[in-house]
């Protein structure tokens, strides 16, 4: 690994670390594991999306470096799009985020080199912080790549920083893992491959939710 390679993971890892501290105590941020994370082997992380924060909170949440497609215009505050630049964000156009081939392609090349990758697939932002029903998007990509897929969900963050705040309060939050959706040979054969790994997805996250209601 080269030095500057080290250096970047090095700062990933410090600033990952600092947002983890200042979250745990001004949201009193707390993560649970439904399982342990394989060491072996990256992973699709596909969580619920009802606020700009989701992002940094998985990210300070999971303990290996994300990557993850982001809205341009997330960038342009210079602190927020600093920090979610670190964490492992790329940024696209619309006009890219619109191409269905253009994502694919792009997913599937960050799997094939390695990396963990984080997914929300219900394709935008929850206004009223409930789970909405899921695009088809993850299952072509988790039936394409054979990379498994590890369910997460985040409450507290539509509080916390609603749809329109560039604020974050002081509300409490909370993340929970579930357990790994394998994708087998059964899950991702047949035309029906996508709507099958969608299934067990909106399954395992809708328990999540439950899990995570007051």
């Amino acid at each position: 690994m080269s030095a500057a390679r080290t250096a970047g993971r090095l700062f990933y890892y410090v600033v990952r670390f600092f947002f983890r501290v200042v979250l745990t105590i001004y949201n009193r941020l707390s993560v649970r594991w439904l399982e342990e994370l394989p060491r072996d082997g990256n992973v699709i992380v596909a969580g619920n999306h009802c606020s700009n924060l989701d992002p940094v909170v998985i990210g300070v949440a999971f303990p290996r470096q994300l990557r993850y497609f982001a809205k341009e215009e997330l960038f342009r505050p210079f602190l927020f799009g600093n920090v979610i630049r670190v964490l492992g964000a790329i940024p696209v156009s619309r006009s890219d985020s619109a191409s269905a081939a253009g994502a694919l392609k792009g997913f599937l090349r960050l799997l094939e080199g390695g990396s963990d990758v984080l997914i929300f697939p219900e394709g935008g932002r929850s206004p009223e912080g409930r789970l909405m029903p899921l695009e088809e998007g993850v299952g072509l990509i988790a039936s394409h790549s054979g990379v498994s897929i590890l369910p997460v969900y985040v409450r507290g963050s539509h509080d916390a920083m609603p749809p329109g705040s560039a604020l974050v309060r002081p509300k409490k939050l909370s993340v929970t893992f579930g357990r790994l959706i394998k994708i087998t040979p059964e899950l991702a054969k047949g035309r029906d491959a996508r709507q099958k790994i969608v299934a067990a997805l909106s399954e395992s996250l809708h328990e999540l939710e439950d899990r995570s209601l007051p």
